[in-house]
Formats: structure tokens, sequence, C-alpha cells
């Protein structure tokens, strides 16, 4: 009688920790600055991927959010943005500061979307997701960048200044709060008051 079991068995491959392809899961104010001055520089589109990225850090957007942004939700003479979030999050109406508003003029055309490609439809996050990584590398950054990446810088930077849960959980649009706790988790100031002396 021959074995008829098979010889080969089915695996699950597991991806691997985010610590093991980057050191951390944000970036710092500096960083972004250096990615948003490499997208300037990078090909024809330069002020748009600039405008993608500054907008996504400014106001924690995800790629989907900013991918679907419409000129509706922006208002350029009261300078307000309005969110809506995804992922079952909470909308809000933000502020839009001068290095926005000066990035998003140029950028107005007939789409209805903010963001489009050279034929006009809307960017997608496949694309969004693709010029973070090669502007990540032109940046010459020390290790991969992802645009989910600009959403936690957010957290982070906001959280770092000072600001507290409640209103980053709202202006992120977290329903829950321990979504944005780990913002606070890292920020410096946590413990600045403990053993004054």
């Amino acid at each position: 009688m021959t074995d008829t079991t098979p010889t080969t068995t089915n695996r699950t491959l597991r991806r691997l920790p985010n610590a093991a392809y980057r050191p951390r899961e944000y970036l710092t104010e500096q960083e972004v600055e250096r990615l948003i001055e490499a997208a300037r520089k990078r090909g024809r589109n330069g002020a748009r991927d600039a405008a993608a990225i500054l907008l996504a850090y400014r106001h924690g957007l995800r790629a989907q959010e900013l991918c679907s942004l419409r000129w509706s939700q922006i208002d350029l003479r009261h300078g307000r943005l309005h969110v809506n979030r995804a992922k079952g999050g909470q909308e809000s109406v933000h502020p839009l500061r001068g290095p926005e508003l000066r990035a998003l003029r140029p950028l107005q055309g007939n789409s209805l979307y903010v963001f489009v490609t050279e034929a006009g439809s809307p960017v997608t996050t496949a694309w969004f997701l693709r010029m973070v990584q090669r502007t990540g590398v032109a940046a010459k950054l020390a290790f991969p960048v992802h645009p989910h990446m600009l959403r936690h810088s957010t957290g982070y930077k906001l959280a770092n200044d000072g600001h507290d849960t409640r209103s980053l959980a709202h202006y992120l649009g977290h329903r829950n709060l321990q979504s944005t706790a780990r913002y606070t988790a890292l920020s410096p100031e946590r413990f600045s008051r403990f053993w004054q002396d």
C-alpha cells in the first residue's frame, strides 16, 4: 500500500510587526517639512503633491479622505475645511491657515475634486501611497514612509504641543478616546509636573 498523504502543507503567511519595517509610525515636524519640500521638487505635479502631503498632515486625513476631498468642502475665503471622516469618524470643520491656503489656490480648476490626475480624474489611494513612498525616498528619509504616518504625525505633534486628549480626538474624528490615547503616551510633557524640586 502506498502513502497518498500530501507532501506539502498549507501555511498562513504572517506579516511581521511594523517595528520590523520601520523604527516608528510617525514623522517629526522636520521630517514632514523635508517630505513636502521633496514633493515640491519632484516632477511637474510637485505643487499638487506637496499640497496633498501638507493637508494630510495638518488635518490628520486618511488617504481615502484626502483623495475624495471636494472643492465644496473648502471655503478659501473664510479659511475653512469641512472634513468628512471615513470609518465612521466624526465630521468636523477645521481652520485653513496661510500655508494651506497658498498651497490650495493654484490647484483650483474645473474638477469637483481637489486632487486630480493630469487626465482630470480624482486621484486614488494607491496613487497617494506610491507618491508618499517615492517622495520619502527622494527626501532621503532613513526608513520607508506610508500615508497613514502623516495622520499619526498629526496626533503626536498636537499632543506634544499640549492639546488635551478630547480636543485631539475631535480633531482626528475619533469616536473612542482610546484611539487617541496613543498620541499622548509619548508626549514628553506627560510627566513634566512629576517630582518638581
